[in-house]
């Protein structure tokens, strides 16, 4: 018989570095389950620290039964801890939160009863009053907007490490290269469209430096047109690359058509007419078919790799059933 789902909540926390503060977050994690009676397992992913956080986590779980641990030979990055973790859960429901104490586990109650009780596949938090620096917040701003406007999912915050999920959801996803910022997005692509947010608190950082700089945003806005691409384009490139290649073809190849029947009209009115080639007209319809040409051979291309592809008949079934 599977374990999956013999627990109540699995509790998954990326860590890199966080000697400080891994003992308070597991006392005050117990306290919360103690309270509330849940069955649980706490997962902490320690994402190649050179600090002595593993063997903080060894010491943890040795005191703690509930408390599991895995180490990378170095740092992959918070979307393979998080990967990792999601594997192994055994809960119901899953909460990720970071390791550094600004996420409050006194949330993980609220957010156990709007997957359970009010059946949502996933509730991002909101971290609506934060402590960060206007560095941070500014750009974050504009980060959500953008990824509000290209997703269609309406969220606040979407890289707001203080997450929950239906059990299903998390073994159905997969997270890589740095996409844990678009985990909604991603589930939402797999038909996981029951997406709610709750107002979570945000605490100061009490101990150590953020690990993240200004470059993530950067990252971030090249990963948001990857995903979204992916997840509108990844099993038909051609009905991207194809009709905007096939239309740059088209627009030069009328261009150049006009072009040469013009000349071909004043030739047989014995009327002299510049060069087509000395046309700058000329030279951007020539570029319009070379790259439309281009494109379009791109998405033939794409769509020869997508239909080789392993996964090109995989799809999310919810339910099935015995018929006959």
């Amino acid at each position: 018989m599977s374990k999956i789902n013999s627990l109540d909540i699995s509790v998954v926390i990326p860590l890199f570095n966080e000697e400080e503060s891994l003992p308070e977050l597991a006392d005050w994690i117990a306290r919360v389950m103690q309270a509330n009676n849940y069955t649980y397992e706490v997962l902490f992913i320690d994402d190649g620290s050179t600090d002595s956080s593993w063997s903080i986590v060894e010491k943890l779980s040795e005191a703690n039964p509930c408390i599991k641990g895995f180490k990378f030979r170095r740092n992959y990055g918070k979307s393979g801890a998080l990967q990792v973790g999601f594997q192994a859960t055994l809960g119901k429901v899953v909460v990720t939160m970071d390791a550094d104490l600004q996420d409050s586990p006194d949330e993980i109650p609220e957010l156990y009863d709007l997957i359970v009780t009010d059946g949502f596949d996933l509730i991002s938090g909101w971290k609506k009053e934060r402590f960060d620096p206007i560095t941070k917040t500014v750009p974050t701003k504009l980060f959500n907007w953008a990824t509000r406007k290209l997703s269609g999912i309406e969220l606040n915050d979407f890289n707001c490490g203080l997450k929950a999920y239906r059990g299903t959801v998390v073994r159905a996803i997969e997270v890589y290269g740095e996409m844990h910022r678009y985990i909604p997005v991603i589930a939402k692509r797999s038909g996981f469209t029951k997406i709610g947010e709750k107002v979570v608190k945000h605490y100061p950082r009490k101990y150590g430096v953020t690990k993240f700089g200004l470059e993530r945003f950067i990252n971030g806005f090249l990963d948001l047109l990857s995903i979204t691409f992916v997840t509108k384009y990844g099993k038909k490139p051609m009905h991207f690359f194809g009709l905007f290649g096939t239309l740059m073809f088209f627009i030069g190849f009328l261009i150049t058509f006009f072009l040469g029947a013009e000349k071909l009209y004043y030739v047989i009115s014995n009327e002299s007419l510049r060069l087509v080639t000395d046309s700058p007209i000329f030279y951007i319809a020539l570029v319009m078919m070379i790259l439309g040409t281009q494109m379009f051979l791109a998405g033939f291309i794409g769509e020869m790799i997508s239909r080789s592809s392993a996964d090109r008949n995989s799809y999310q079934i919810e339910a099935e059933k015995n018929i006959g």
